[in-house]
């Protein structure tokens, strides 16, 4: 058991093999647990962030009949159907 000293501004330091072992660098953050018998660190650790842009293209829509154009609307029933 490692046994750690408080200082005068509240801070403690964990021995350099401990951070090796736990992969804790400057600005690590930890939180702060309060037990019955005493308190207990446990590592924050970040999630990981993802690239979404390789995803792309992998859910396609169900087809639904004959592909459409452009040219097969016509304008006029177009805000026809708007004002109705």
């Amino acid at each position: 058991m490692t046994t750690v000293v408080v200082s005068c501004k509240g801070q403690i330091q964990l021995p350099a093999a401990l951070r090796r072992r736990l992969g804790l660098g400057s600005g690590t953050q930890l939180e702060l647990l309060e037990e019955g018998d005493g308190l207990r660190l446990r590592v924050v650790r970040a999630e990981p962030s993802v690239d979404l842009t390789g995803l792309a293209g992998l859910v396609t829509a169900p087809s639904r009949g004959v592909p459409r154009r452009l040219e097969d609307f016509d304008p006029a029933t177009l805000t026809a159907r708007k004002r109705a």
